[in-house]
């Protein structure tokens, strides 16, 4: 992940530059990350108004807190492989779990899908966290950023997230869920390709 994305830019300036001259630690805000998650996940899971509102905004600020805790550390001098792989498996939790969330909260939301919602949301969500899982991976073995696929324009591509609170927002959560139970494993099975090298090397 590029450390300069227009994300980081907003998290910066409404998280971290407040929070340099602190007792906060990195860990703090990764742990506030994992909170948000959660609780977006929860929100999400009842699969109606407000809660749909109030968990893609949980999940929104998750988002922050995901950019904030990284740069905080590189701000202070309070990086570690500890803290860096803490984060990626907060990702892997909250980027796969909202997923599942909107897959029950649309199982009994009157949606089109029925119970297919809950296994189109695990599929996506498992998807995800494989993805994340080949990243820990390769990093274990090449070091930090050795499983990047870089950014443009500002934009990296961890940043399709904020697609999710914005549909869920909005209550387009079933197309949103068919876009994620599809794009997510296609997307996984790209990086494993990419990266296959990477992962099958020996410690």
């Amino acid at each position: 992940m590029s450390h300069n994305t227009w994300l980081h830019k907003i998290s910066r300036t409404l998280i971290v530059k407040p929070l340099v001259r602190t007792a906060v630690h990195p860990n703090h805000l990764t742990i506030a990350r994992l909170v948000t998650g959660v609780g977006a996940f929860c929100s999400i899971s009842f699969g109606a108004s407000p809660w749909l509102q109030i968990g893609s905004v949980c999940f929104l600020v998750s988002i922050l807190f995901d950019r904030a805790d990284g740069d905080l550390a590189r701000l202070t001098g309070r990086t570690s492989s500890s803290g860096h792989k803490l984060d990626l498996m907060s990702d892997a939790f909250c980027n796969s779990m909202i997923f599942v969330g909107l897959g029950i909260g649309l199982s009994h939301s009157h949606s089109a899908y029925g119970l297919g919602a809950i296994v189109m949301g695990l599929v996506a969500g498992m998807s995800v966290a494989a993805i994340l899982g080949m990243v820990i991976k390769v990093e274990s073995l090449q070091g930090a950023r050795a499983a990047e696929l870089g950014s443009a324009a500002g934009f990296d591509p961890d940043d399709a997230m904020c697609v999710v609170p914005i549909a869920v927002f909005f209550e387009f959560g079933e197309g949103l869920l068919l876009l994620a139970a599809i794009g997510a494993p296609c997307f996984a099975v790209f990086f494993f390709i990419v990266f296959r090298r990477k992962i099958f090397l020996r410690e």
